[in-house]
C-alpha cells in the first residue's frame, strides 16, 4: 500500500486508512464487554455465598472446640491460619479492584471498560515490572506458599490438596498459543480491557474461596479419619421402627458409629441386664417395649484395649405410642412437588398395610405405598393429598396433607456440556452440540434444545433450529477472529418427557475462540 513513488497526499490517505483499520481492530464488541461484566457480577455473588459457607464452617468448628477442646483445638488453629491467609489475600485483591476502578463514574457501566491503560500503567509502566506488580506477585506467592505449607504440616491430609493449591496459584512462566514462553503476569493481565482484568481478579477471589473450602473440608476429613481408638466411638441404638404400640416388644440393634463386623465387646449391659446375642458387630435387642410414653435405653459397652478396659456409654430413648389415627405422608425427593415432572411419593399409615390416597395427578407406581404425582396441569399453588385406611380392628383412620407446587427452575445453556463463559477451538465449536441442563435440580431429567441464536462479532445474528450449528452459523463462525467471543443466546429447549411444558428463559453461553 505504501510501496512505489506516491504523492504526499496519497501517502497521507494510506496512513489514515491504516489508522482506521487499527481503530476498528481495537474496538471490542460492546456485547462482549457487557458479558464480561455480567460474569464478574455472577462470580461476585458466588463469592458471597462461598464466604457465608466458609464462615459457617468456622462457626461450627468453634462450637466443636467448646464441646471437645482436646480433639478440635489443633484443627481450629490450623483452620484459623488458613482462613487468615485467605482473608488477607482476598482483601488485597479487593484493594487492587478498587484502585483500578477508582476513576470510573459508574463501576457497572462495563461497555466503557474497553481500555487496558489503567492496569498497564500500574503493573507495566516503562516496559518492565513495576513495584506494584511485584507486590501483587508477592501476595500471590505468600498466599500459595502459606496455605501449601500449612496443609503439609497436617499428616492426615492428602498431599494432593497442597499440590492443587500450588497449581491453582502458580505464577510460573506460561506458553502462549504460539508456544512462546511469557511471564505469568504479562500473559494474564497485560493489554487486556479493564472489564476483563476486573473479572480475572474476581475469579482469583473465587479460587481463594474454593481453596479455603476444599482445605477446611480436607482438614476435617483428615481429623475424622484419624479417630480410630475405641474411646472415640459412639454407641447408637437403631430401632426397627421409630415408635411402638403399647403391648409390643421393642426390637432393634446397638451398633457403633464406625461399623465393623469383626467387633465383639467384652461385656454389654442394657437397662441393668447383660446382653449376649451379637451378630456381625451388632448387639441384638429384644425386650418388652413398655407402656405409652418415652422410654430409655441405657447401659454401657466394654472393650479390651491393650491392658485397659474401655467403656462406651449407651444412652438413647424411644417413644411408645398408641395405635395410629393419622397418616404419614412424605415426598421422597423434597417437601414440594414440581410441575412438568413425575414426583415420587411415599404414602402410608403406621400399622395399616393398605391405604387409599387421592389427589389431582396422583397415581400408584409399583410397591406398597409408592405413588407418582404429576401436577403440570394444576393451576393452584398448593395441592392436598387425602389418605384413609382401616386398622386391624376395623377402625377407619384418615388424614390429609398440603404440598406447595413449584415450577422447574431456570435452565442453563451448555456447549459440549460446559456452561457459562468457556474457551474452545473453532473446529470443536463447529461440531459441538448445544444443550441445556438444570444444575443442582433434584430430578434427573433431560432437556432437548430445539432452537437457538448464534452471534459472532461483526456478523448478523443467525437463527438455528435444532441443537447444532447450521451452515449459516458455521459460515459466520469461520469469519470470527481468534480470541473473539461467540454468543449462543435465546436457547429454546423442552423436556424430553414432557414437550408441552414451558421452561423458564435459558441462560446463554459465551465461547472464547482459541484459534
Amino acid at each position: 500500500m505504501a510501496g512505489g513513488k506516491l504523492s504526499p497526499r496519497q501517502k497521507m490517505i494510506n496512513l489514515m486508512y491504516l489508522v482506521f483499520i487499527a481503530m476498528m481492530a481495537l474496538n471490542m464488541s460492546k456485547e462482549v464487554l457487557s458479558a464480561f461484566g455480567l460474569m464478574n457480577e455472577k462470580l461476585a455473588e458466588s463469592n458471597v455465598i462461598s464466604t457465608e459457607r466458609n464462615n459457617a464452617f468456622m462457626t461450627g468448628l468453634a462450637e466443636k472446640v467448646s464441646e471437645q477442646p482436646e480433639k478440635y483445638t489443633p484443627l481450629k488453629e490450623k483452620a484459623d491460619q488458613i482462613s487468615a491467609l485467605s482473608n488477607e489475600f482476598n482483601a488485597y485483591l479487593d484493594k487492587i479492584k478498587s484502585e483500578i476502578t477508582a476513576d470510573l463514574s459508574d463501576p457497572t457501566d462495563y461497555e466503557t471498560m474497553d481500555k487496558s491503560v489503567t492496569l498497564d500503567q500500574k503493573f507495566f509502566a516503562g516496559g518492565k515490572v513495576t513495584p506494584s506488580a511485584q507486590e501483587f506477585l508477592d501476595n500471590v506467592s505468600k498466599y500459595r506458599d502459606g496455605v501449601s505449607a500449612a496443609i503439609k504440616e497436617v499428616k492426615e491430609v492428602d498431599p494432593s490438596v497442597a499440590s492443587d493449591v500450588e497449581k491453582t496459584f502458580s505464577t510460573s512462566d506460561v506458553k502462549d498459543r504460539s508456544g512462546v514462553n511469557k511471564k505469568w503476569l504479562n500473559y494474564n493481565f497485560e493489554g487486556f480491557p479493564l472489564v476483563a482484568t476486573l473479572t480475572k481478579l474476581t475469579q482469583m477471589q473465587a479460587d481463594v474461596k474454593t481453596t479455603e473450602s476444599k482445605v477446611l473440608s480436607a482438614l476435617l476429613a483428615g481429623q475424622q479419619a484419624s479417630e480410630l481408638s475405641f474411646s472415640n466411638y459412639e454407641a447408637i441404638v437403631v430401632a426397627d421402627k421409630t415408635a411402638f404400640f403399647s403391648g409390643e416388644k421393642f426390637k432393634g440393634r446397638i451398633v457403633l458409629g464406625r461399623f465393623d463386623a469383626t467387633l465383639k465387646p467384652t461385656k454389654v449391659m442394657v437397662n441393668g441386664k447383660e446382653q449376649t446375642e451379637v451378630q456381625n458387630g451388632q448387639i441384638m435387642l429384644d425386650f418388652p417395649a413398655g407402656n405409652i410414653g418415652e422410654r430409655e435405653v441405657a447401659g454401657e459397652l466394654e472393650f479390651k484395649e491393650g491392658d485397659s478396659i474401655v467403656k462406651i456409654p449407651i444412652k438413647s430413648s424411644y417413644t411408645v405410642i398408641p395405635r395410629p389415627n393419622s397418616a404419614v405422608i412424605s415426598a421422597d425427593k423434597m417437601n414440594v412437588v414440581y410441575r412438568g415432572v413425575n414426583n415420587p411419593m411415599t404414602i402410608s399409615i403406621p400399622g395399616v398395610p393398605n391405604v387409599n390416597a387421592s389427589a389431582p395427578g396422583l397415581r400408584k407406581s409399583g410397591g406398597a405405598g409408592k405413588y407418582m404425582m404429576n401436577v403440570t396441569t394444576v393451576k393452584a399453588r398448593t395441592v392436598s393429598i387425602k389418605v384413609s385406611g382401616k386398622l386391624a380392628n376395623g377402625t377407619t383412620v384418615s388424614d390429609s396433607k398440603k404440598f406447595r407446587i413449584k415450577d422447574i427452575p431456570r435452565p442453563v445453556g451448555t456447549v459440549r456440556g460446559e456452561d457459562g463463559s468457556i474457551k474452545m477451538a473453532r473446529n470443536a465449536l463447529e461440531i459441538s452440540s448445544i444443550g441445556a441442563i438444570l444444575p443442582d435440580f433434584d430430578f434427573d431429567i433431560k432437556l432437548k434444545v430445539t432452537a437457538f441464536k448464534f452471534k459472532v462479532e461483526g456478523q448478523p445474528t443467525v437463527s438455528v433450529r435444532g441443537g447444532r450449528l447450521n451452515s449459516k452459523a458455521k459460515s459466520a463462525l469461520r469469519k470470527a477472529k481468534r480470541g473473539s467471543a461467540v454468543q449462543i443466546i435465546d436457547i429454546k429447549a423442552q423436556l424430553t418427557t414432557n414437550a408441552g411444558y414451558k421452561l423458564k428463559k435459558i441462560s446463554p453461553v459465551i465461547v472464547e475462540l482459541t484459534n
